[in-house]
């Protein structure tokens, strides 16, 4: 039995079983996820302590010439999203 690895970068207790209706996660997989884990807490970190300093580790990126077809390019929300699917689906 194999840990199920969380976002969050913690297990949960259950061991997760072939059959039991959910994936199986193999150490190679849980050690990629957990080095993405740990490499996006020392960006968070290196943001976090650039903060009050003019200059830091971190560089954000900005295109010097922008694709002129992504002018009306809008963010989306994923979690707003998800809050209204997940209410769709309740109505219905």
């Amino acid at each position: 039995p194999v840990s199920r690895v969380v976002y969050n970068g913690k297990r949960s207790g259950g061991p997760r079983y072939p059959g039991a209706g959910s994936e199986i996660f193999t150490p190679a997989h849980e050690e990629n996820v957990r080095f993405i884990y740990e490499a996006w807490q020392c960006v968070e970190r290196d943001l976090r302590s650039q903060m009050g300093s003019e200059r830091g580790l971190v560089e954000e990126y900005v295109e010097k010439m922008p694709n002129p077809s992504l002018k009306a390019f809008k963010p989306v929300d994923l979690g707003d999203l998800k809050r209204r699917n997940t209410q769709d689906a309740k109505k219905s």
